[in-house]
């Protein structure tokens, strides 16, 4: 069983920038950031494939956001600029043991609590 941890959630204006960072207990090949809004559905914001380097955006996040990510040490940022009100939400770190770049949640067996962060106008 995996464990995820986040860190990096809080209050920003618009416009302003965050990183979140997640650290899994064990190996994982796999890591994503989901985000839920009150209300709302959870929603896909991004996720690589650490094996292979490669990341995936929502067209949310494309152009704000990255996900870098540092294999050795198990760990996924999520780096975001250029933030909106709308992206107030709790965000959730996903990770799986195997190599995938999924945008679906289901595909992702392992879950972090969630981390907030509200975006003030």
């Amino acid at each position: 069983q995996v464990q995820l941890v986040e860190s990096g959630g809080g209050l920003v204006q618009a416009g302003g920038s965050l990183k979140l960072s997640c650290v899994a207990s064990g190996r994982t090949l796999s890591m994503g950031w989901f985000r839920q809004a009150p209300g709302e559905e959870r929603e896909f914001v991004a996720s690589i494939n650490m094996g292979a380097g490669s990341g995936d955006y929502a067209d949310s996040a494309k152009g704000r956001f990255i996900i870098p990510s540092d294999k050795a040490k198990n760990t996924v940022y999520l780096q975001m600029s250029s933030l909106k009100p709308e992206g107030t939400a709790v965000y959730f770190c996903a990770a799986d043991s195997w190599p995938q770049g999924s945008s679906s949640g289901a595909s992702f067996p392992y879950w972090g609590q969630g981390t907030q962060i509200t975006v003030t106008s």
